[in-house]
C-alpha cells in the first residue's frame, strides 16, 4: 500500500509559515518598541511576516 503525496514529511519542512509563535512576535514587537516588559502577553498586536 502507498501513502499519500500529500503525506510526505519533506514537503512540510520546505514551507514558510504565515504566523508567528507567541515568543517570536514578542520579540519582533520588543524590536518595533510595541511591548515592554510587564506588559500582558495576551492579546498582542498583529506583527507583519515577512516573506
Amino acid at each position: 500500500m502507498s501513502r499519500h503525496p500529500s503525506l510526505k514529511v519533506s514537503a512540510l519542512g520546505s514551507k514558510k509559515r504565515s504566523v508567528l509563535t507567541r515568543l517570536e512576535r514578542l520579540e519582533q514587537l520588543k524590536i518595533e518598541r510595541r511591548w515592554k516588559q510587564g506588559d500582558d502577553v495576551t492579546g498582542l498586536p498583529k506583527t507583519r511576516v515577512i516573506k
